[in-house]
Order: C-alpha cells, then structure tokens, then sequence
C-alpha cells in the first residue's frame, strides 16, 4: 500500500509587479521612450501629461502594490499621483521636445559602437571589424581565423596573424553580449559564464561542467558526471540549471534585438568642483492615472452590481486603473534604484569622474555596491548592464568601472586596469631584440609593488592583445 507523507517548503515566487520593474530596470533609457509608448497604447488608463490639479508625490507604496483586490471605492480617490522623470534634464520651458523612438540595430552595430573601449591602436580596430563583420546572425564566429587573415591580406593588403588575430577576437569576445563571437557553443557557454561575478556553489559547479566536462554534459552522461565531479544529483540539478538559463545564439534574432547605445543613461557634470549626476530621460514622457477612468468606474458603481455586463466592466476598468497604477510605481522605482547604483559608482569612483585619468580608478566589485546600496547584486547587474554615463570627457559603459583589485606592496589597492597600464608600458619600453618573457615580467611588476603571478602576467598580456615574447622579437 502506498504510504502518504506531508511536506513543508518554502518558495519564493515573483509577483507580475515585481517581474515589471524587473524588466523596466533592465532596459536602457534609449528603449524606455518606446517601452512607455507600448504601455500607453495598451492601457487606456494610463496618460501622457501632468495633471496639476492632482498631488505631485505618489500615494501608492510598494506594498500597496501586494493587495490581490481593491474595492471600488479605492479607484474613487482624487490623489492619484502623476508620474515625472525627477532629475532628467527635462525643461518645461522647451516649446517642442523630440521623442525619437529607440530604433533597433543590427547586432554588428552594436559591436561596432563597443570598439573603442577595448581597442587600443587602429591596427587592433581593423581587426576587430574584420572580425564583427565576419560574424553570423547568431552571433558566432564559424569562419577559422586563417580564413580571416588571408581575406585581411588579399581584400586590403593587410597583413597579420593567426596569434595577432586571436588577441583582438579575445577583445571583440569581451564585449556585449556576453558569449558573443564565441567559435563553439562550449566557449559561448564558457564566456558567459564567465563574465557573471558569482561565487555560489552551483555557478562555479557550472563552469566545471562546461569547461572541463563538456562532452559528458552535452551527451548527457549524467552517471559520470556524478562520479567524476564527486557530487549529489540535487548539485547536479543547480548546476545545470545555471546552464540552461544562458543564452545559446547571444547574436539574438528578429524575436530578440539588441538595443543600442543611442544616449547615454546618465549625465554627470563637474560643477565647480562637485558632480551632479542626473538620470538622462529627457525624452520619457510624463504619465498619470486617467481620471475620467476613475470617473467612469464612479459611474458604474452607482449603477447595479447583479447585472453582468456592469460587473465585467467594473472588472475590466479596475485592472486597467491598476496596470497604470503598477507602470508608473515600477518606473518611480527604477528611476530611484538606478540613481542609488549611479551615486555609488561615483562615489567609488570619484576622482576619477572629477579628472578623466585612468590611473585613478579604483578597484570595484559589483558586491561591493551591492553592499552600498543594500540590494542583491543581481540588481546592480541589471542596472549595470547595457547602460552608459556621459562624462565632461566622454561616454562611458558602466561595466567600465568594474574591476578586480591588486594590493600593493604599500598596503594600497590598485585597479587590474592600472596594472595592465603598467604592464603595457614595460613592454613598450622593452628592447625589441630582447622582449621580456612573462617570467621576466612577473619580475619587473614585483619590482614595482605588485605580487602577480605569471600565470596572470599571462592573462593580462593576452586581454591586452599583445603577443608573447618570441613574436614581439624585432618587432
């Protein structure tokens, strides 16, 4: 006879609300214009304009936004709050503004306006076009590198390497989206993995599984898997879920563009010596709940609530006041959590948002703003991600700011990007007919300060895309 047993778990499930602001944090501003006009077109209760008649400050909460059911009167209130973007360089003194819809791009677009922040000379940029442009639509690189050097050499009478080539397809690797010019679906898997900054069990568990066991987990020979890897099903399961939330054709498609970089998400300027950071929504537009819905609602409720066609009105205006309701809390709520990270970032790194110089960056997780801004770095990472800064000298990805850190002899932390600087200046003041090995290297940073080993010597050579010791002779 078969046995019945009880069992209590726990499980955290998003809310629909909760999922919107998600999606909303996600996004860059460019497509937030666009995301505002879909909702517009779709809820009839939410407007475009400002109201001046109603309360400027919201008077939903968060958690007004876990009740399951309001009454009618609750839709009857005069305060419904209107919605503007605080502190996004709007002017109410402009007679005409420009609402560009954000225009989709091709993915090689995309790359392309990447470029600059990885390149370093315009030998390295040619490569990297060459590169991009050699792409297919799901974003893989299936043309062999020796076939990408002689069409450099027989197309432009440019001649290079397999290695110099590979360096510079390091680089193209790094950019956005993670997996991105990836040669196999074992790399693409890889990259993605492991550009995330996680330390969970069941993420390092995943890069085991894709880098060292990859053919027993395509064909999924599970049973050696549990053997080799020494691990239960249940670490297993986590690990293989971490998997199959990634993105197999990162290249996207037509169900899945990439968003460029039209304008920057923030706006810092130095204002005599102090930043002022503002969120760039210049071109969103002002939203409310409409009123004449809440008049509407009124209406029916003085009529009779047994008739069926009054009820399904009730019900339909009621979910529609809603939507509108929930749309503008998640934008509010977006808008605060993007200045939040933002105001951390520079606070972090202040001096260099002051001056432009790169040595002065320091090293950042996105953990430690987290910490600052008492979130789940999950959140930093949606924020961060696909998103810029425009500074008095430039615009910026944040993910720029992000770096590992190296303690120096002194006790000091230096950003991974200062060594790599330094790095590069050594070897540039090498003799060619002499270039230092990384043995060499690892050697000449210790001299300096700082304890690197030369395994990491040798990675950060190759992310800088210059080649080893022997090809660098008599160069």
């Amino acid at each position: 006879m078969q046995g019945l047993s009880l069992k209590q778990n726990q499980q955290q499930n998003l809310s629909p609300q909760q999922i919107q602001y998600i999606k909303l944090l996600q996004i860059p501003t460019a497509e937030l214009a666009a995301r505002i006009e879909e909702e517009l077109e779709d809820n009839p209760a939410l407007e475009e304009g400002l109201d001046h008649n109603e309360e400027q400050e919201p008077r939903e909460t968060l958690d007004d936004l876990e009740r399951e059911e309001m009454e009618v009167g609750d839709y009857l209130q005069d305060d419904y709050a209107g919605y503007k973007m605080a502190g996004d360089s709007y002017d109410p003194n402009e007679e005409t503004r420009e609402r560009p819809l954000a225009t989709e791009s091709s993915t090689q677009e995309y790359l392309l306006n990447q470029i600059r922040y990885v390149v370093r000379t315009e030998r390295e940029e040619i490569l990297a076009q060459q590169i991009i442009g050699s792409l297919e639509e799901d974003g893989y690189l299936r043309r062999n590198i020796e076939s990408i050097v002689n069409d450099l050499a027989f197309t432009q009478g440019f001649e290079t390497d397999y290695d110099e080539v590979e360096q510079v397809l390091f680089k193209v690797q790094s950019l956005d989206p993670a997996g991105i010019a990836a040669r196999t679906l074992q790399e693409c898997l890889s990259l993605q993995l492991h550009r995330r900054e996680s330390d969970a069990p069941a993420h390092l568990m995943a890069i085991r599984l894709v880098d060292d066991f990859f053919e027993e987990f395509s064909k999924k020979h599970f049973s050696i898997l549990l053997t080799k890897l020494a691990i239960t099903e249940e670490e297993l399961k986590k690990a293989m879920q971490v998997i199959t939330h990634l993105n197999p054709k990162p290249g996207g498609g037509d169900d899945a563009p990439i968003a460029p970089y039209l304008q920057p998400d923030f706006i810092i300027t130095n204002q005599n010596g102090k930043l002022e950071i503002k969120i760039n929504g210049k071109n969103a537009p002002e939203l409310r709940v409409s009123r004449a819905f809440q008049e509407m609602l009124q209406t029916y409720d003085k009529g009779d609530k047994q008739q069926k066609d009054i009820k399904e009105a009730v019900t339909f205006i009621k979910h529609k006041l809603d939507s509108a309701s929930w749309f503008i809390s998640a934008i509010q709520q977006r808008q605060g959590t993007l200045m939040k990270t933002m105001e951390s970032i520079v606070a972090r790194q202040y001096d260099f948002f002051l001056t432009g110089d790169e040595s002065v960056l320091k090293p950042m997780k996105m953990k430690e703003i987290a910490a600052m801004i008492e979130m789940d770095i999950s959140t930093v990472s949606r924020v961060v991600s696909a998103k810029s800064v425009q500074a008095d000298f430039g615009i910026y990805p944040l993910k720029y700011f992000f770096s590992e850190g190296i303690t120096h002899e002194s006790g000091e932390d230096f950003s991974t990007r200062e060594v790599k600087n330094i790095l590069r200046e050594i070897i540039e003041q090498e003799p060619s007919s002499e270039p230092h090995s990384d043995e060499d290297l690892e050697q000449l940073l210790l001299e300096r300060g700082f304890v690197v080993k030369r395994r990491t010597v040798a990675k950060y050579r190759d992310q800088l895309g210059i080649p080893v010791a022997r090809l660098r002779k008599h160069l």
